[in-house]
């Protein structure tokens, strides 16, 4: 599988509501980031669901590298 392609380099903050669902965008294609639109069709990738547990501003990965997928673990600095 090819590396995803990197979004942006810093993270994408949400205000996420809880118990909403939301699909992170894992292949980096999409064009409603963070969030998938459906771009990764063959590419070997899929969405990463994410439940929000409480209403709360959360940091989503923009650079698609992160060991704590789909949220933002600083990966972005090193890239």
């Amino acid at each position: 599988m090819a590396d995803p392609v990197i979004a942006q380099k810093a993270p994408y903050p949400v205000e996420v509501e809880e118990g909403k669902t939301y699909f992170w965008c894992a292949c980096g294609k999409s064009s409603k980031q963070p969030f998938c639109d459906g771009s990764h069709k063959d590419t070997g990738f899929a969405p990463v669901k994410y439940t929000a547990d409480t209403s709360k501003r959360v940091f989503f990965c923009g650079c698609k590298h992160s060991g704590k997928a789909p949220l933002c673990d600083g990966t972005h600095s090193k890239l």
